[in-house]
C-alpha cells in the first residue's frame, strides 16, 4: 500500500521507527544504521530505514509544528509501525538545564492546536512507560545530568502581541518547551501504539533566562549525537 503523504510503501516500515524535525537530521540518523536505504522524500517527510544489531527501524522526518508532524504519524501507524521515539531540541525553562542537556518527555502539556481537535482537553498526553523509562536509563549510562519530567508543547516559535504562556508552567514545573509532543502522545494512544521522546536543550525558553539563540553550537551538536545514540540503543532494547 501506497501511503499518500510520506510516498512510501507501507511494507517497507519496520514495527519500530525514529522521528525528527529535519529531513538532514533523518539522514544523518539514517547513517548510524546498517544497511540503510532512503525509501522516500515527499514535501518534509524523509524516510530511510536500516537495522541496528540486527533490529529493523525506519527514520522519518516530519517538519515543523503538530499538524504536519501529526500526518506523518498517523501514516507510519496506518503501516504498521507500533513504537515511534521523537528525537528534537527544546528551549529549557531551568536554569539547570543548560543548552546541550538532555531531557527525557514523560509526559506534554498540550497547548497546541492540533490535538484539541482530535481529543477533549481533559485528555493527558502522556509517554508509553516502558519506552521513556528506558530512554531515561540509556541516557543515565552516557549522561548522570538527564532530567526526566513534562514537557509543553507550543504552536507559536516568534512572539506576538499575546504572552507565551511560559511562566505558568514553568512555575509548575514543566522543564522544557517544543513543538510535536502532545500531538504524538495523543496519537499513539488514540491508535494504540508505544510513544517517546528525547531532547536535546539548545536555548532558555524563560526570557530572564534567555541569550541570545544559537541552536548550531558545538555544544548543543554534541546533545544531539547522544540523544540519537540513545534512541537507536532505545529500539535495540526494547526488541531484545
Amino acid at each position: 500500500m501506497l501511503l499518500p503523504i510520506l510516498q512510501i510503501n507501507s511494507e517497507d516500515l519496520p514495527e519500530y521507527a525514529i522521528v525528527c524535525g529535519d529531513p538532514k537530521r533523518a539522514q544523518y540518523i539514517a547513517g548510524k544504521l546498517d544497511h540503510s536505504k532512503e525509501l522516500g522524500f515527499a514535501r518534509e517527510y524523509r524516510t530511510f530505514a536500516g537495522e541496528y544489531n540486527g533490529v529493523l527501524m525506519a527514520v522519518v522526518s516530519h517538519g515543523v509544528g503538530s499538524p504536519g508532524a501529526a500526518v506523518c504519524f498517523e501514516e507510519l501507524i496506518k503501516a504498521g509501525v507500533k513504537t515511534i521515539i521523537r528525537v528534537g531540541t527544546a528551549g529549557s525553562y531551568l536554569e539547570d538545564v543548560k543548552p546541550g542537556s538532555l531531557v527525557v518527555s514523560t509526559a506534554s502539556v498540550r497547548e497546541e492546536g492540533l490535538t484539541r481537535q482530535l481529543v477533549p482537553l481533559g485528555f493527558p498526553a502522556a509517554a508509553d512507560c516502558k519506552v521513556s523509562e528506558t530512554l531515561y536509563q540509556t541516557a543515565l549510562e552516557i549522561d548522570d545530568k538527564v532530567k526526566k519530567g513534562i514537557t509543553l508543547s507550543l504552536d507559536a516559535f516568534f512572539a506576538g502581541v499575546e504572552e507565551f504562556p511560559h511562566k505558568k508552567y514553568q512555575k509548575a514545573g514543566v522543564i522544557a518547551v517544543e513543538m510535536e509532543i502532545s500531538a504524538l502522545y495523543v496519537i499513539a494512544s488514540l491508535r494504540g501504539i508505544r510513544a517517546g521522546a528525547i531532547l536535546a536543550i539548545d536555548g532558555y525558553a524563560d526570557a530572564d533566562l534567555a541569550q541570545e539563540y544559537n541552536p548550531h553550537t558545538d555544544i548543543v551538536a554534541q546533545a544531539i549525537e547522544r540523544e540519537i545514540d540513545i534512541a537507536i540503543r532505545t529500539i535495540y532494547r526494547l526488541e531484545s
